[in-house]
């Protein structure tokens, strides 16, 4: 029974999903999961038997063959029965691979499904998606797939402030602050080391852009912009900005030996970057 059928789904029994305490690992329930969720789109339960157009694509063997060439391992030539023995392979391969290869696999798997569906006019790369979306969710896994890649998933806040202001900054024609938003949450959500100096540098820079096209000073730094314009925000928020400014402007853009961003700062500043953009895009519209 899938998901939306179940007795929570239909009744609307829901309850609020459990902070985000999974990024850097892939734990033994998701790749249960990926591997489950494959199979029940595309396995009959009765007799393990796969539907001939969807074989090619995530039979087992399909599946080994996608494995295979991520983490560039040789198929095993002695299992060449779809069940058990090739599936086996398909199940060792995922429970014993490392953390981040977990997420490629999945981001693979979309990919196959994609054009498994652009052939066979099927939805299956989108219900693969729903599904591993609604577990990492209610797993508190940090992880989302859209647009078939793995991208960071932060709590709703952030998340929400993040899509106002790419969708705002695009309606107001500033694709090129959207462009900084979009890269902060890539260097986000880039793996297995995120790059947390990245994704501030590039959420301040959404910011400044924006600022730089309003005062109608391409040259001019955020800081600058504030100081040659002290109505540009209302106080104290127009007085408190300089210095945010200045302790991004330390932790990104001034390298020093031993002191890194981490993940709560790098969070903060692309979201405070972020709806700030959004206020100054609405405020001057």
């Amino acid at each position: 029974m899938s998901s939306d059928e179940s007795f929570s789904r239909r009744e609307k029994y829901s309850s609020e999903p459990p902070e985000i305490t999974i990024r850097e690992e892939a734990p033994e329930n998701l790749r249960y999961c990926v591997l489950d969720t494959v199979k029940d789109l595309g396995f009959e339960k009765l007799g393990w038997n796969v539907d001939p157009p969807f074989a090619k694509y995530c039979g087992p063997s399909g599946l080994r063959d996608i494995i295979c060439r991520l983490l560039r391992k040789a198929p095993n030539k002695d299992n060449w029965s779809e069940f058990p023995n090739v599936w086996g392979e398909v199940q060792d391969l995922v429970n014993e691979c490392k953390w981040f290869r977990v997420y490629d696999i999945i981001e693979a798997f979309h990919a196959c499904f994609a054009k498994h569906d652009a052939e066979e006019r099927t939805d299956i790369a989108k219900r693969f998606a729903d599904s591993m979306n609604e577990f990492f969710s209610d797993a508190g896994i940090g992880w989302k797939l859209t647009n078939g890649k793995i991208v960071m998933r932060g709590p709703e806040a952030f998340e929400d402030a993040m899509e106002t202001a790419r969708s705002e900054l695009l309606e107001d024609e500033r694709p090129t602050a959207a462009g900084q938003i979009h890269e902060a949450l890539l260097a986000l959500s880039r793996r297995p080391e995120p790059n947390y100096r990245g994704a501030v540098m590039h959420g301040m820079g959404a910011l400044e852009c924006v600022a730089r096209d309003l005062v109608g000073n391409p040259k001019a730094t955020l800081g600058q912009v504030l100081k040659q314009h002290p109505e540009f925000l209302p106080k104290p928020l127009g007085d408190a900005l300089p210095m945010l400014w200045g302790f991004a402007s330390n932790e990104a853009r001034h390298v020093e030996e031993g002191r890194e961003p981490n993940r709560d700062e790098a969070e903060l500043l692309v979201g405070v970057a972020a709806t700030l953009a959004t206020y100054l895009t609405r405020k001057h519209r």
